[in-house]
Formats: structure tokens, C-alpha cells, sequence
């Protein structure tokens, strides 16, 4: 009994790392303001350029803070763009409160202040809001697209996922009597995401250490959900391979790999891989499936793993170190072509080029962001 409540202590320890943001500095930044150019360490090979988007979350006005990416790596600060709705002004707990269309046209983001969705074209000019709808629920905290078919994870009250679809002018729609229930009541979600082929959507719950997978139809409807019982303690970010692997980080001190079968149903393969680091929280799969990535929000860290053929993962380096950032680093986000990884941390970005073997070499480093940033992606 002493051992399961130690056990459940770590745990919440960690989960409490998980939930907020705000990194503790490795050293002087010079540059407080969000126009600061990130400083290049590294790219002498490059690819296409691109852009990174965080947001604000800020509870007087949530906004898309923009940078554009340079085909070897670095960043440019290019402004913000309002949602027209409110943050929290603090950490979500989550991942996913920002997400890419598969063809880059469009950007969705959260608003979970105001239990808002907003939607946004993706142009050679920048952004422009082409949509604000109601999430369907209370404080959302995650979303995920495919196709045409958006699907939010609402995190207050009970907690649910809802469905919308996404116009040929960007404007959402949501699907009638599409909103789902999770496993239970305040159980602690984390992430929503669509399997690689759009059939399946999975849930993470921290509070249950659970997987929820939902079967997706034709009509956009969701089915579900059935729960499966984590490898690991706490799962929360995760991100799916090329060949319907599913890689889970677990805030209590590990990543876990699954294979999701072609009529449902998920069978461990790696169960709960230390990563010797704290709070491993988010994670992100290279768009080649050949490895996986956690930030460790107490291990000031990212730790990286090399995918088998079996979807089986291990630790690339032994001690679970395979970059150092600052402590409170929370979400992740890698370019359309995997070759740069960039790390979100309190009010920073840290960028880093993905070598052959797995290692991350730094890029530089770009700070000016508000307290309470969370989400992040890339293209």
C-alpha cells in the first residue's frame, strides 16, 4: 500500500509539472520582445521554408503568435494574429491546442477561456481568421484534424469530444449530435488526435490512466468510446507512426508503444520505457516513423527514441538526455519534413536540426513570448 501511494505521489507530482508552463532559464536572454531573431547555431542543409505558430492564450485576447522558419532552421518573430477569443492565461494541461490541416491550408486553435474554437487560412500573407464557433463544450483544450472532419476535446465539466466539419472557405460547422462522452467524469483528459487514415480517434486520461478509442464514420460520426488501460502512469501527448503505431508519453516517467488493429482495439508492444527524466508530457513522431521524441517538463530535457520495425521503442541515449532546455518545457512541434524539431519553453523557442541518428544539434533559441503560451506546431 506505501509503494502505491509513493507511486501515486510521483505521479502527481509530475502531472503537476505537466500542467503549467513557464521555464526556469539556463541563462541570460538578451531580446525580451517577441520581433527577436532566433540565433543561428547550425543548418548548413536546410529545407523548404516555413512557418511555427504558438499561442498566447491570454485571457484579455487569445492570438497566434507567428514566426517564419528559414529553410535552415531559424526563426523569424512575424506578429500575432487575434482568434477573437480568450485564454486562461496559464497552462492547459494538454497538447493539441493548436493543429495544422494535412495540406497546410488552415490553422485551428482553442480558445479555452471562452469555450471557443477559432479557424484560420493559411496564406503567402499570413494568417487570416476565417471562422469563431462555440467548442461544444467547457474549455477545450485539444483539437485534431482530418480532411474536412475537425474534432475538439473539451476538457471542463464531464468532459467530451465534438465534431465539425471544415468548409471549402474555412468556416466550421458543427456536426449535430456529434458530441461524445469520455470513460467518465473529471478524468483528466489530455489529447485528441485521428489515426493516420482518419477511422479512428483516440483520448488520452491522465486522471484514469487510460486510452479511449472511437471509431469514425463516413458521416464524421463518432462511436465509442472503448478504453484501454495505459502501459504507463499518466498518459497524456502522444502521436502516431507510419505503420498504425501509437507512441504515448506518461507524465509519470516513461513512453509506452501501441499497434492500433485495422477493426480497432490497441496491443501494447513497448510498455512504460523509462525515460529517466521528469514528466515526459508531450510528444512527437518524425513524419518517417523512425523516432519519437519527449519533452520532460522536470528533466529541463527531451528525450529521444528510436522506433523498431515493430513499432518497439528504446532511449537513443542511455540517460534519457538527448537535448537540454530549460525546466517547464511543454509542447513540441517538428517541420512538414521532420528536419527540425522545435521546443516550446515558457516564454521560448528552442530550435533544433533532426541529425541522421536521431540527435538534436541546436539552432538557435527565440524568446519574447507571454507567460501561459501554450501549443505549437510547424510547416
Amino acid at each position: 500500500m506505501s509503494k502505491q501511494i509513493a507511486l501515486a505521489a510521483l505521479a502527481a507530482v509530475a502531472l503537476a509539472a505537466c500542467s503549467e508552463t513557464g521555464g526556469m532559464p539556463m541563462g541570460p536572454h538578451s531580446a525580451a520582445s517577441l520581433a527577436a531573431r532566433i540565433t543561428a547555431d547550425a543548418a548548413a542543409d536546410g529545407s523548404a521554408p516555413g512557418a511555427v505558430y504558438a499561442l498566447t492564450n491570454r485571457i484579455s485576447g487569445n492570438a497566434v503568435a507567428v514566426f517564419r522558419r528559414a529553410a535552415d532552421g531559424t526563426l523569424v518573430a512575424a506578429g500575432s494574429v487575434a482568434t477573437g477569443g480568450a485564454g486562461t492565461g496559464s497552462g492547459l494541461g494538454s497538447q493539441g491546442a493548436l493543429a495544422l490541416s494535412d495540406d497546410g491550408r488552415w490553422l485551428f486553435a482553442v480558445n479555452a477561456g471562452s469555450n471557443e474554437v477559432s479557424a484560420f487560412r493559411v496564406g503567402p500573407a499570413g494568417l487570416s481568421l476565417t471562422s469563431r464557433v462555440g467548442s461544444g463544450g467547457t474549455r477545450p483544450i485539444s483539437l485534431t484534424v482530418h480532411g474536412s472532419l475537425l474534432y475538439v476535446l473539451n476538457g471542463g465539466g464531464d468532459g467530451n469530444i465534438s465534431g465539425f466539419t471544415v468548409g471549402a472557405d474555412g468556416v466550421l460547422a458543427a456536426i449535430r449530435g456529434s458530441s461524445r462522452v469520455l470513460s467518465g467524469a473529471a478524468v483528466g483528459p489530455a489529447q485528441v488526435a485521428f489515426s493516420s487514415d482518419g477511422r479512428w480517434l483516440v483520448v488520452t486520461e491522465k486522471t484514469t490512466n487510460q486510452l479511449d478509442l472511437y471509431a469514425v464514420g463516413p458521416d464524421g460520426m463518432a462511436t465509442g468510446p472503448t478504453s484501454y488501460a495505459s502501459a504507463g502512469g499518466t498518459p497524456f501527448g502522444f502521436g502516431f507512426g507510419h505503420r498504425d503505431e501509437l507512441f504515448v508519453s506518461e507524465a509519470a516517467g516513461s513512453a509506452s508503444s501501441y499497434v492500433l488493429g485495422g477493426s480497432g482495439g490497441l496491443t501494447a508492444v513497448s510498455g512504460a520505457v523509462a525515460t529517466h527524466q521528469g514528466a515526459p508530457c508531450w510528444l512527437v513522431v518524425t513524419k518517417d516513423g523512425r523516432f519519437a521524441y519527449t519533452a520532460n517538463a522536470q528533466g529541463a530535457s527531451i528525450s529521444g527514441f528510436a522506433v523498431g520495425t515493430d513499432g518497439s521503442i528504446d532511449l537513443i541515449d542511455a540517460d534519457g538526455i538527448t537535448a537540454s532546455v530549460n525546466r517547464g518545457n511543454t509542447d513540441l512541434a517538428l517541420s512538414v519534413d521532420s528536419r527540425y524539431l522545435y521546443q516550446l519553453d515558457g516564454t521560448s523557442i528552442f530550435g533544433f536540426r533532426v541529425q541522421a541518428d536521431g540527435h538534436l544539434a541546436p539552432v538557435g533559441t527565440v524568446v519574447g513570448l507571454p507567460a501561459g503560451t501554450v501549443g505549437l506546431v510547424a510547416h
